[in-house]
C-alpha cells in the first residue's frame, strides 16, 4: 500500500481545523483540492519545469509556472548554487507560495534520462527550507494526470503574492564544514545519489571524479517505477533494497549528489515516504566539493557500516 499525506480538515463551530503534511498527493486528489467550491480550500498548484515551452504546451489547471533553477545561481565561481535567501523569498512570494496554503508541486518527462522529477523535489525542498509545511508532489506527475484524463490548459494562471512563514528550517540542509565534521562518525550514513558511473568517476562531467570518501552509492532512480520516473515506488517495496544499503530509520543519513536535485529526491523519499526522522541534504554537493582542491576524492565503491 502506497502512502498518501493529505490535509484533513474538520469543522468546530464553523472554524476549519487542517492538519499539514509534505508527503505524495494522487492525481485525483489533486483535482479534488483544485475544483474545491471552497476557493480559501484551493491549492497553489506549481509547475516546477525548466522548459517554459513544455508548460506553454500544456499544463494542469490553475498551475503557476516556477522554473526550479531561477532558484539557482552561480555564486564565487561554482554554478547553481541557492541563492541567498533574501532574493529566494522574493521568487517564492511571486509564486504566491503561501504558510497558510497546501502546495501542489509537479513536472512531467516520464522516462529515463529525463529528469525533471527532480526539478520537483528541489522546489518542495526549497518551501520546506523555508517553513512551508504543506506540500505535495503530485505521485506520476502530469503523465499520471493525463493518463486519468484530466484536463490539461494553456492558459496562464498567475497567483497573488504568498505570506511566506516567519520560521524557517534551515537546519535540513548542511554546509560542508558540518558535513566533513559528521561524516565517519558512528551512526552516520553518507549517501551519493547520483547514477553509479559518476560514483565511480566513469563520466565526462565533473572536474574532478568519484565522490567524497566513505560516501556510499543509492541511485536516486531506484526510488522510481520503470514505466514513470514521476511515480514513486512505494516504501514497502523499497524498505528492504534501503536496508540493504544501510539507510536505515536509526541512521543520521547525509545526501548529496551533483548539484542537489537528485540529493533532493532521496531526501524527501526517506524523510517525506519512508518517514525517516533524520535526513539532511548537503546543498552544495559535488560541484562545489570538487571545486575546493584540498578535500580529497575517492573512486572505491563504500559500504555502510
Amino acid at each position: 500500500m502506497k502512502h498518501f499525506f493529505i490535509t484533513y480538515c474538520l469543522t468546530f463551530f464553523g472554524l476549519s481545523v487542517c492538519q499539514a503534511e509534505i508527503g505524495l498527493i494522487t492525481p485525483a486528489e489533486s483535482k479534488r483540492l483544485i475544483d474545491s467550491p471552497d476557493i480559501a480550500q484551493r491549492p497553489v498548484v506549481i509547475d516546477t519545469r525548466g522548459g517554459y515551452k513544455d508548460y506553454f504546451r500544456g499544463h494542469i489547471p490553475t498551475a503557476h509556472h516556477l522554473n526550479f533553477d531561477t532558484l539557482r545561481g552561480t555564486d564565487k565561481g561554482v554554478p547553481v548554487q541557492y541563492l541567498p535567501d533574501d532574493l529566494t523569498r522574493v521568487l517564492l512570494v511571486r509564486a504566491g507560495v503561501d504558510s497558510s496554503r497546501t502546495h501542489l508541486i509537479y513536472a512531467t518527462g516520464d522516462k529515463l534520462p529525463n529528469d525533471e522529477i527532480l526539478s520537483a523535489s528541489m522546489v518542495a525542498y526549497v518551501l520546506e527550507k523555508f517553513g512551508v509545511e504543506d506540500i505535495r508532489i503530485v505521485d506520476g506527475g502530469l503523465p499520471a494526470w493525463q493518463q486519468s484524463q484530466f484536463p490539461v490548459t494553456q492558459e496562464y494562471f498567475g497567483n497573488p503574492s504568498g505570506t511566506l512563514p516567519q520560521n524557517t528550517r534551515p537546519k535540513i540542509g548542511i554546509a560542508i564544514e558540518e558535513l566533513l565534521e559528521r561524516k565517519g562518525q558512528p551512526g552516520v550514513v553518507l549517501v551519493d545519489a547520483r547514477p553509479r558511473n559518476e560514483y565511480l568517476g566513469n563520466d565526462d562531467v565533473w572536474l574532478r571524479k568519484g565522490h567524497i570518501p566513505g560516501a556510499i552509492s543509492f541511485h536516486w532512480a531506484r526510488l522510481m517505477e520503470t514505466d514513470n520516473t514521476h511515480q514513486f515506488r512505494p516504501f514497502e517495496h523499497m524498505k528492504a533494497e534501503l536496508q540493504a544499503a544501510g539507510l536505515t530509520p536509526d541512521k543520521e543519513i547525509i545526501v548529496y549528489c551533483g548539484t542537489s536535485r537528485e540529493g533532493s529526491l532521496l531526501r524527501f523519499y526517506l524523510r517525506h515516504v519512508a518517514r525517516y526522522p533524520n535526513v539532511r541534504l548537503y546543498e552544495g554537493s559535488w560541484k562545489e566539493y570538487v571545486s575546493m582542491k584540498h578535500l580529497p576524492a575517492e573512486t572505491q565503491e563504500n559500504r555502510a557500516k
